[in-house]
């Protein structure tokens, strides 16, 4: 959305205290596990942009809670599996030999949005290391959540993920839909209904550029809105606005475990 459109649509401008105000009033509080799924443009105008979100969200948290956010970067993979657009074959191998590897450090995001990326470079902020399905996470529990995710089965057992679920941490829908929801994938790998796939990405390993392959699963997100439609009306959900955009807090785990229980009963048929 052009920013002359968000600025139109904005009855007020949205700035780091009132957006810290929204989030308490959603029931987000001091001490949390949180993870994050945002919308920059569904906020509105906001005065010092995605930093001051960011700060806001970090004002409500503290550093006792911890803040988790997605840091994908699905680009890092094989050519031969890219859809959108594709690649000519003749490419591929070139592709293998000469992309960058994969950087916790300096690797830009990719579709997680702006306010995701902002957060990837703030300070303190801890990031995993696996070249498709990195997550950045700040506070308490930052560095224990972001260390050793595994590089195979990126969004399962040994990923951010599972931990935290382990926390029984939250998810924080802000102006998004259940479709963002990457914690609907760790139910896919517990479901066992996806098959198995192997991937590939550039990673450093040794201090050297390598092109590595791991094990996976075929992820598909396809039925996510229409499992959290379902899970709306069995799971507690607590539903507001921060700055313009409608948002939703629920618990991770009941989530996780509603979605695996929608997946083997729905692909059981």
């Amino acid at each position: 959305m052009a920013e002359k459109s968000i600025i139109e649509n904005t009855p007020e401008p949205r700035t780091r205290m009132n957006l810290a105000e929204d989030l308490c009033k959603l029931g987000l509080a001091s001490g949390m596990t949180v993870i994050v799924h945002s919308s920059m443009s569904s906020i509105g105008w906001v005065c010092g942009g995605p930093v001051a979100v960011v700060q806001a969200l970090m004002d409500v948290i503290t550093p006792q809670g911890t803040i988790v956010m997605p840091a994908q970067t699905t680009h890092y993979s094989d050519p031969a599996c890219w859809e959108n657009p594709p690649v000519p074959t003749a490419w591929h191998e070139k592709i293998r030999k000469e992309m960058p590897a994969f950087e916790s450090e300096i690797t830009p995001t990719l579709g997680m949005g702006v306010i995701a990326e902002t957060f990837r470079t703030f300070p303190s902020v801890y990031r995993s290391n696996h070249p498709a399905y990195s997550f950045a996470a700040w506070g308490k529990d930052a560095e224990a959540i972001t260390h050793s995710h595994s590089l195979d089965n990126g969004l399962g057992e040994r990923s951010p993920l599972a931990r935290i679920y382990e926390k029984d941490g939250w998810i924080l829908m802000l102006g998004t839909g259940y479709n963002t929801n990457t914690s609907f994938h760790l139910a896919e790998y517990r479901s066992g209904v996806r098959k198995a796939i192997q991937a590939g990405a550039p990673i450093i390993e040794n201090g050297k550029r390598v092109w590595s392959t791991y094990h996976d699963i075929a992820l598909d997100e396809e039925c996510f809105q229409e499992i959290g439609d379902e899970m709306e009306k069995v799971i507690p959900v607590k539903r507001g606005k921060a700055g313009s955009a409608r948002s939703y807090l629920f618990r991770q785990r009941e989530a996780v475990d509603f979605a695996k229980a929608w997946l083997i009963r729905s692909c059981s048929k």
